[in-house]
């Protein structure tokens, strides 16, 4: 055992680093057994998360019925209603620190505890980047609110809502009183966005036992697989069974094809991006086109359709959704528990046709996330088509053009506002560097104007993220981003903006000598002096290989030889 290291051995460092662990533990805990440390996010300004104290009981539990000494470790939490400037600028901080601290200590295997969007993304980075055995417990997402008499879907009808309030549909008040019925429960959001994406992804690298992703928050078989969690952590370590034999490329292509299935967010993307990179896996954004591509959406949950979390939980779950692309899936890649992902299978069922629709009766027969390449995004952008018009997928319009959230705040309500329905919203300054950490704001919301005749989508154009509890007409993660010296910096008002979903482009229609001439926009970015933000805008990648830091691309193994004493 690695901890065998710290506690074996009669001398003073072996002394010490029992003596001080020796607060109820007895002395048979160090008599080789492994040390299985409970990574946990749970924090009161992480709300999705803050339930996962009783979850790690249930882990612990199952690590002491499999011979095992659970220890938790409190990791760094990020919880992304109320981080700012974006949690995304601390999600690699959070994944460095995890690591460091999964390295340092004396731990065996790790069972990694996530909910809200960038908490498993970043334990599932450090878990990599350190190769010990692990396996995610997801949080679950909550139950589902109701607002007079309607479904709501936490996340969404945020968007949905507060456009209604701007159009003068929804008095103020109304949009007050439903914050108290959107969150009904602990757990994360409802809806198909980062949080239930980045679930299904981890169940579809093998990284959770088959089936738990999904299950409701408040939801007593959470608990039970929570236990039965900890005691595989026990078995994982016995078996080495380490997340570089887990997460192999099979295992990311299969994700893919689950992201297009279940309709999933737009920001598995850089986050997929971002594990693989931390494992030497090559994967590349023409990976989630090629492979996505064809792949029917068959889960009937907002943003990209109508039900919610606890629906499609419900209705079958991941499993059966899987299922129904079986024929899509590679069955090599192993799970946690040691066999493939596809051996689960078989009892998988449909038990609601309305909310999992099978394979012959899709809600869309294509919904993988398209990667768009052209003059104004030469290292890619995507867009997801599930959440667009259909009638915007190829359009042509004259930018309106905003060089920060601020410019965006200051004139999107002016009534002198020249932009039309056919106009494209183009934001820019928003990508890794320039806010920093690419924040949630590609989703621009609409000019009162247009929504007061009825508009609700135009397509917009950003170098930055959109929540994917969103939906709309949405060009993002455009690169190079602006700020690193992206065409985006090049687009002045007015420039005719190409959209061609189907041909993969996206264009400002300007000669390429008109464009060279122009000097880029460079205001309104971020240029911080110190501290972490610093250090993230001199060694963040741009948003095509997952936004990591430069220096932290590619696993560093578990080693620590030299002793604290």
């Amino acid at each position: 055992m690695r901890s065998a290291h710290w506690y074996g051995g009669a001398d003073r460092n072996g002394y010490i680093h029992r003596a001080w662990m020796r607060r109820g533990l007895p002395g048979h805990a160090f008599d080789g057994r492994p040390h299985i440390a409970i990574a946990n996010t749970a924090s009161a300004f992480t709300p999705c998360n803050a339930h996962l104290g009783e979850v790690a009981a249930s882990v612990a539990n199952g690590v002491y019925e499999a011979g095992g000494i659970p220890l938790e470790l409190p990791v760094l939490s990020l919880g992304e209603t109320n981080v700012r400037p974006t949690a995304m600028l601390w999600r690699n901080l959070a994944a460095m620190a995890a690591e460091e601290m999964f390295r340092a200590n004396p731990i065996d295997g790790l069972v990694l505890l996530g909910g809200c969007d960038k908490t498993i993304p970043s334990l599932l980075m450090a878990a990599a980047s350190v190769d010990l055995p692990a396996v995610v417990v997801p949080g679950g997402p909550m139950l589902t609110g109701t607002f007079r008499g309607v479904l709501l879907g936490c996340g969404t009808d945020v968007w949905r809502l507060s456009e209604e309030v701007r159009a003068g549909t929804l008095s103020q008040a109304q949009f007050s009183a439903s914050e108290s019925s959107m969150i009904r429960s602990k757990g994360h959001c409802n809806t198909m966005g980062t949080a239930s994406t980045m679930a299904f992804m981890a169940e579809a690298l093998g990284m959770t036992v088959p089936g738990m992703a999904g299950t409701p928050a408040p939801d007593s078989r959470l608990l039970e697989g929570a236990h039965a969690s900890g005691r595989l952590a026990v078995e994982l370590v016995a078996q080495d069974r380490t997340p570089s034999r887990i997460m192999t490329r099979a295992s990311f292509l299969n994700a893919i094809v689950a992201l297009a299935a279940i309709g999933g967010s737009t920001n598995a993307v850089v986050h997929l991006l971002a594990v693989a990179g931390r494992l030497g896996v090559r994967l590349s954004l023409d990976d989630f086109d090629r492979t996505g591509s064809g792949v029917p959406l068959l889960v009937d949950l907002q943003p990209a359709g109508r039900h919610l979390m606890e629906d499609l939980h419900r209705a079958g779950g991941f499993l059966a959704v899987l299922r129904e692309v079986r024929d899509l899936l590679d069955a090599s890649p192993i799970t946690v528990t040691g066999g493939p992902l596809t051996e689960y299978l078989d009892e998988a069922a449909i038990w609601d046709q309305e909310v999992i629709r099978p394979r012959d009766r899709p809600l869309l027969d294509d919904a993988g996330i398209a990667v768009l390449r052209g003059n104004l995004a030469p290292d890619g952008a995507v867009i997801k088509p599930a959440a667009a018009s259909a009638s915007l997928l190829r359009h042509r319009g004259r930018a309106v053009v905003f060089d920060s959230v601020e410019d965006v705040r200051a004139r999107l309500n002016d009534p002198a506002l020249d932009v039309d329905e056919s106009s494209v919203l183009v934001l820019r300054g928003c990508g890794p560097r320039g806010y920093p950490g690419m924040p949630e704001v590609a989703n621009l919301p609409l000019p009162p104007k247009l929504l007061a005749k009825g508009v609700r989508d135009m397509v917009r154009v950003c170098d930055g993220r959109m929540s994917g509890t969103a939906y709309g007409t949405v060009v993002l993660h455009v690169a190079p981003e602006a700020a690193a010296g992206g065409p985006l910096a090049l687009v002045r008002e007015g420039d005719p903006i190409v959209l061609d979903v189907e041909a993969r482009r996206i264009d400002v229609d300007v000669p390429e000598a008109e464009l060279l001439a122009r000097k880029p926009v460079q205001q309104g970015f971020a240029s911080p002096v110190r501290g972490w933000q610093r250090l993230y805008i001199d060694h963040v990648t741009q948003a095509d290989t997952g936004c990591d830091l430069d220096f932290l691309i590619g696993s560093s193994g578990h080693e620590v030889d030299r002793e604290s004493h």
